[in-house]
């Protein structure tokens, strides 16, 4: 259903003009989350967010400071898997062969991107989310590690970035979660070994922040999906969770530029939405491939407007790989591992 150019909402007066949703707020409300504008594939909210409610996180900048910004996402794939090349024997001989560690290799990759991402991206991370898959999460773990400042001697690109924002990460600012939204799909196309009974299925969140610095786990963090997709999840299933929980929470921390590490389908679904150069072909990330959009955030007082996303940096310039469909290789695809 079309909406209207002008409508009201509990009070609440939206206009929407070029795709963009702006809410006027009477200064008798709380602060409010404008909606982000139509995000391909993703259900949108029919209420504005409440910034005061117990759950938001205090913005990392204040609106006031922030007339106008672009707000930045990252989207990245694990680094190498430990199980890749290995011998039959390899499943019978780990306690969770469905959910494999990074190799050595994939994580001194993950450190060394982490880094080049700290001395290239001319503004700061503040937030890492990551699935709770053991591969990713290792992953994130490498970038903090990279992309924080403290304990560095070498002055690395620090000074203020081109969007508005210093350009400078540490372990003091960045916030790490876990969410399940960016996991895997789960299905037996996706996940050629999975779990064979309920018992064995499942992630210990809490053990896993663990292995995350100090002071970095957001212990209060807006989790998109509290619980994991049902098995047999769809490939279009998966696309609008992707999606959805993307968008999610870069509307629910405008003031913060995010990082999500996920799976190959995750960056390869960002990568489609986007990249009009690639619509007609066939999207492939390589370990540690990262699909970049940006947004304009236009603040107003205590509202603001949100532009649409777009492609920040050329995917193939960041470990994505496109080729028409019809020269594509026949046969299943597990980017998505």
């Amino acid at each position: 259903m079309a909406l209207p150019n002008v409508f009201s909402d509990d009070g609440l007066e939206w206009r929407l003009t070029n795709f963009n949703l702006q809410c006027s707020i009477p200064s008798s409300r709380p602060l409010c989350l404008l909606l982000h504008p139509i995000f391909p594939s993703a259900p949108m909210s029919a209420q504005p967010r409440d910034l005061n409610s117990p759950a938001a996180m205090s913005p990392t900048v204040e609106p006031d400071r922030l007339p106008g910004h672009f707000q930045h996402v990252l989207v990245l794939r694990h680094g190498d898997r430990s199980d890749e090349g290995v011998d039959g024997s390899w499943w019978t001989r780990v306690p969770r062969p469905w959910d494999a560690p990074l190799a050595d290799a994939g994580r001194i990759k993950a450190l060394d991107t982490g880094k080049k991402l700290r001395a290239e991206l001319g503004f700061p991370i503040h937030r890492v989310v990551t699935s709770p898959f053991l591969r990713c999460v290792e992953t994130a773990r490498e970038l903090i590690a990279g992309l924080s400042t403290e304990d560095d001697g070498d002055a690395v690109n620090v000074g203020g970035g081109d969007d508005g924002n210093p350009a400078d990460s540490s372990t003091s600012r960045i916030k790490v979660s876990i969410e399940n939204g960016m996991c895997e799909i789960l299905n037996d196309i996706a996940m050629w070994y999975h779990p064979t009974g309920r018992e064995l299925w499942g992630f210990d969140i809490k053990e896993l922040e663990t292995s995350f610095p100090s002071g970095a786990v957001d212990l209060a963090p807006h989790r998109v999906y509290k619980e994991l997709p049902q098995w047999g999840e769809s490939e279009s299933g998966a696309r609008d969770r992707y999606l959805h929980t993307i968008h999610s929470l870069a509307d629910r921390y405008p003031q913060e530029n995010l990082l999500f590490v996920t799976h190959g389908e995750g960056v390869k679904v960002t990568a489609s939405a986007y990249w009009k150069e690639a619509r007609g072909h066939k999207i492939k990330p390589d370990y540690l491939g990262r699909a970049h959009l940006k947004r304009q955030i236009v603040w107003n007082g205590i509202s603001f407007t949100a532009k649409r996303f777009e492609i920040a940096t050329n995917p193939n310039e960041t470990g994505i790989k496109h080729e028409p469909l019809r020269h594509a290789r026949t046969g299943v695809c597990t980017c998505s591992l």
